[in-house]
C-alpha cells in the first residue's frame, strides 16, 4: 500500500492558478506525442499565454507540468505528462528538474524546490541529488515553520527521506550528517551517535568532521542513560540499574526520565520503596506524567495502601478526562 502523501497539502499553492485545456490534434502531432497527450488536459498558465499571443510556449508547458507532478503525485494525467516530458528532453530530463530545484533553493524559495525536486523523483526514484535536494529542502521548510503540525510533517518527511538515502546510497556521507541531527532533536541519542560514526566513517567536510566529534562527545551522557532506558525496557532491570544509578550524581539527577526508569527498574527487581520514591521523584518534575501516576498506583494498590492508590488513580482520571486505565 503506497505510504500517505504528508506534506502535498502545502505545495497545492502552487498549481491553483493553473487552466487546464487540451491541446489540439495538429499540435500533438507535429509534436509526436499525439498518442501520449490526445484527450489529456494540460495545465497553462495565463502569463504563458499572454507572452506567446495565445499560443503554448513549450519550456513554460514542460515546467507547468513538472509542478502538477511535484505538487500532486497523484494527479490523473502525471504518467502522461512524465511521458510527455520524457519524449521531449530523454534521459536529461531528470537532471533539468534537479536544476530548477537546485535554483529554487538558492533563492531561499525551498517549496517550490520541495516541488522540483519531487517531480525529479518521478522520473529517477533513487537519484541521489533529488533524494537529498529534496530532504534538505524539507529541512529548511520546518526550520522556517511557526506552525506545530507543518513543522511536524516536514522533520517527519525529511527524517524519513534521509533515511532512505542513507539505504539507497549508503556510501554518501552527507544523509548520516544531517540524520544524526534529526535523531538529536527526535531526543534519539544512541541513534544520532550510531549515525554519526557512520557520517565519521565515510568521511566528509573537515569542519563538518569536527564539528560532529563534538557533536559525540556531548551526547556521551545521554548515550549511555538511553542505553540504560533499553535495558529497563527489555526487561533486563539489573544491568539498566547498573547503568542508570551513577547519574543520580550528575547533572541529568533532574532528568525526569532518569528517574522513571530507574522506578521501572526497582519496580522490576522488587525494590519497591526504592521505585516508590524515584516515580515520586519524577513528579516533582513533571507532575502530570501518567504513566509514573499509573506505576504508583499500582505499587500501592499492591502494598494494600489502597487510599493511596485511588487517590492516584483519580489524578489520572482528570488528566485524561475520563476512566481511569485499569
Amino acid at each position: 500500500m503506497k505510504p500517505a502523501d504528508r506534506v502535498g497539502r502545502y505545495f497545492e499553492k502552487y498549481i491553483k492558478g493553473f487552466a487546464f485545456c487540451e491541446l489540439s490534434a495538429g499540435y500533438l502531432k507535429k509534436a509526436g506525442v499525439f498518442d501520449i497527450m490526445n484527450g489529456v488536459p494540460v495545465p497553462l498558465g495565463k502569463e504563458g499565454l499572454a507572452e506567446s499571443g495565445g499560443g503554448v510556449p513549450l519550456a513554460r508547458l514542460a515546467e507547468n507540468m513538472c509542478m502538477v507532478i511535484g505538487s500532486d503525485p497523484d494527479f490523473t494525467y502525471a504518467q502522461n505528462y512524465a511521458d510527455f516530458l520524457t519524449g521531449l528532453y530523454g534521459d536529461k530530463v531528470c537532471e533539468g528538474i534537479i536544476k530548477e530545484g537546485e535554483r529554487a533553493a538558492l533563492s531561499g524559495d525551498f517549496g517550490m524546490a520541495c516541488v522540483f525536486f519531487r517531480a525529479a523523483l518521478r522520473f529517477s526514484p533513487g537519484h541521489l541529488s533529488a533524494m537529498y535536494g529534496y530532504a534538505k529542502a524539507c529541512r529548511e521548510m520546518y526550520l522556517l515553520s511557526e506552525d506545530e503540525e507543518c513543522t511536524g510533517r516536514f522533520k517527519a518527511e525529511s527524517m524519513s527521506v534521509f533515511e532512505s538515502l542513507a539505504e539507497v546510497h549508503p556510501e554518501f556521507a552527507g544523509s548520516y550528517y544531517y540524520l544524526g541531527y534529526a535523531y538529536l532533536n527526535a531526543g534519539l541519542y544512541l541513534k544520532a551517535e550510531l549515525t554519526w560514526r557512520e557520517f565519521l566513517k565515510r568521511g566528509g567536510d573537515l569542519d563538518e568532521m569536527e564539528e560532529i566529534k563534538e557533536r559525540l562527545a556531548k551526547i556521551a551522557e545521554p548515550v549511555e542513560i538511553e542505553r540504560g532506558y533499553n535495558m529497563a525496557l527489555s526487561g533486563r532491570f539489573a544491568q539498566g540499574l547498573e547503568i542508570l544509578e551513577p547519574f543520580l550524581e550528575t547533572q541529568f539527577k533532574t532528568w525526569w526520565p532518569l528517574s522513571y526508569y530507574l522506578g521501572i527498574c526497582y519496580r522490576g527487581l522488587s525494590q519497591n520503596d526504592k521505585a516508590l520514591l524515584s516515580f515520586k521523584n519524577v513528579l516533582t518534575m513533571n507532575a502530570s506524567h501518567v504513566a509514573t501516576m499509573e506505576e504508583l498506583a499500582d505499587l500501592y494498590a499492591k502494598a494494600g495502601d489502597h487510599e493511596s492508590g485511588e487517590k492516584y488513580r483519580k489524578k489520572i482520571e482528570i488528566l485524561l478526562d475520563g476512566p481511569a486505565r485499569v
